[in-house]
């Protein structure tokens, strides 16, 4: 499948928490990451999601923020993964960071080039992508 999202994830569900209005979704990536999605009942339902099925997840690159010295600071954000910059390719106005996490997986981040700067951003530097749980698409074959 191909897409315009920048961030996809291949996996299997772990856990569906049910809801009278919206599902959680748990995703455990092939890289071993959990991803966490909030999608409606009605769409969990018609994908037939349930622990042990094969899905995937995307997540679009300007979705995703990028945090340094997360130290013990606490963000509503349910997906947060550490690990260290890959690359960062600058544009006019915006620039694409490449973050690696922990066992292989790259998430890609759109952010403003005045935050690269801000942030201290360079390859090899510690960093978390963050996104929400409701900016996470999942889809099946």
């Amino acid at each position: 499948m191909k897409t315009s999202a920048r961030n996809h994830f291949v996996g299997q569900v772990i856990d569906v928490k049910g809801g009278a209005v919206n599902d959680e979704i748990t995703l455990r990536t092939q890289d071993g990451l959990d991803i966490v999605s909030v999608i409606t009942h009605g769409s969990a339902t018609a994908l037939g999601l349930s622990a042990g099925k094969a899905a995937f997840a995307l997540v679009k690159a300007p979705s995703v923020l990028v945090m340094v010295d997360v130290g013990t600071s606490k963000v509503s954000a349910r997906n947060c993964i550490a690990g260290s910059v890959a690359s960062v390719t600058k544009g006019a106005v915006n620039a694409e960071v490449i973050i690696a996490a922990r066992g292989g997986a790259q998430i890609a981040a759109i952010i403003t080039n005045d935050s690269v700067d801000r942030l201290g951003l360079a390859a090899g530097k510690p960093a978390t992508a963050l996104f929400k749980a409701s900016s996470v698409i999942v889809g099946v074959d």
